[in-house]
């Protein structure tokens, strides 16, 4: 039965995900709206900016890897506390930072305490909704990174414009600990939730296949065993080929259209603006498709992967970008394909949980998350080597061809892989061990 309108307040544990991720997002994207600055005062190269980067996806890797079994111990409250108190530390201790290497270590420290949001906040989604309604939370909640990159290209300009690029760390750095207040004061989980009325907490726990003893909450999930399961590596193999994409369009993107179309990042952005505010509705949408196509009949598994097919094929016409004459045909391109993305991250994240009792998502959403950072590990390293390679022969242009090209198949390669792994994403069935 569906729960009365009155029956939501699940929907405001999706408002408080959907800020905590606008924050996350909007930290680590200060970082590649500063680029051009920070590249005259401290003489970076290409290099040294992707060095940076790797930085930041190296630690977000470890972080992920560790936070995923730490949040399915500690749980979500506390996960999510000691996460975003991390990297907000950290965001602000950017601002005093005074050689290249200094911003290694502390853009690795961001990583860090960044890489539990997402793994809490997914198992956050599987103890708050049943499988039919997970896709469009985790949409909801997801389309938060699109926010802090909608925000971003307008506030850090005007910060830095005002204030110099210190204060755009520290402004931003500090939103998290006001969240974090709220998040102290209102969450708590299902069962434990003084506001929650019965008829909700019956509609969140109507999966009748989840009312299993591998998912009571005293069972504990060995964590190894994780590793030889074919559903462990299906989400591993879709995360590792496509995250890399998204964070080319988060620490790339602006300066792409500085370089090709003359942008000045030292204004507020329109193009970037538009992009990641197509990703929202990319987000939004991509979660509600699946969702809508479940309500109408379609098996869990058929109806994830026929979605994301669908925004795999969505991603191919970047590839033409590189014929683009003007600024706003590539905007049009890039924004099809960047909202594609965020459509299928919010279907492969549901994946997690549709296959995987909830002791285990954190731990599963860290494991594929860690491999779509060392994805973004090793993409920078080629970004930079083919915008190099191709700066010293005086076509920057057609490095950020060949890098949109990559980017266009990427999807159907992570879609087939994640089919000959799981052709029915058939749910897991964990034994009950000590971890």
């Amino acid at each position: 039965m569906a729960p009365t309108k009155s029956v939501t307040y699940r929907w405001g544990v999706v408002a408080l995900l959907f800020f905590a991720t606008s924050i996350n997002y909007l930290d680590r994207q200060v970082i590649g709206l500063l680029k051009p600055t920070l590249e005259k005062q401290f003489n970076w190269s290409e290099t040294d900016y992707g060095h940076i980067v790797m930085a930041f996806q190296a630690a977000y890797a470890i972080g992920l890897l560790a936070f995923g079994g730490i949040i399915d111990k500690l749980g979500t409250k506390m996960g999510y506390t000691i996460s975003i108190v991390f990297w907000s530390i950290a965001a602000a201790l950017t601002a005093v930072v005074k050689t290249t290497l200094g911003f290694v270590f502390v853009r690795a420290a961001l990583g860090l305490g960044e890489s539990g949001n997402f793994p809490a906040a997914i198992k956050v989604v599987a103890e708050w909704f049943p499988k039919r309604e997970r896709a469009l939370a985790t949409g909801i909640f997801n389309s938060g990174a699109n926010i802090g990159a909608v925000v971003a290209p307008v506030m850090v300009p005007w910060i830095l414009g005002v204030y110099g690029w210190q204060m755009a760390f520290i402004l931003t750095g500090a939103i998290g600990f006001i969240w974090l207040i709220f998040w102290r004061m209102f969450y708590q989980t299902p069962s434990k939730h003084k506001k929650i009325t019965a008829e909700e907490l019956v509609f969140i726990n109507s999966d009748t296949s989840e009312a299993t003893v591998a998912n009571t909450p005293e069972t504990k999930i060995a964590w190894l065993e994780l590793f030889g399961i074919r559903q462990t590596w299906a989400f591993f193999a879709g995360k590792l080929l496509t995250d890399p994409i998204w964070y080319f369009f988060l620490f790339w993107l602006p300066c792409y259209f500085a370089s090709t179309f003359n942008l000045d990042l030292k204004k507020p952005s329109l193009p970037l603006v538009i992009v990641y505010t197509a990703t929202t509705i990319g987000s939004i949408g991509g979660g509600y498709l699946s969702s809508w196509f479940i309500k109408r009949g379609m098996p869990i598994f058929k109806a994830r992967k026929t979605a994301m097919v669908l925004f795999a094929l969505c991603v191919l016409p970047i590839f033409s970008s590189r014929y683009a004459t003007n600024i706003w045909q590539a905007v049009a391109l890039i924004s099809l394909a960047a909202a594609a993305h965020q459509a299928w991250s919010a279907n492969i994240f549901t994946t997690a949980s549709d296959m995987f009792p909830k002791q285990a998502v954190s731990s599963v959403v860290g494991i594929g998350s860690m491999a779509g950072s060392v994805g973004g590990i090793l993409f920078p390293m080629l970004i930079s080597y083919i915008l190099e390679v191709n700066k010293a022969a005086g076509h920057i242009t057609a490095g950020y061809n060949i890098i949109f090209t990559i980017c266009a198949c990427a999807y159907l390669a992570a879609w087939l892989i994640m089919h000959l792994l799981t052709p029915t994403m058939k749910p897991v069935q964990l034994h009950e061990k000590d971890v």
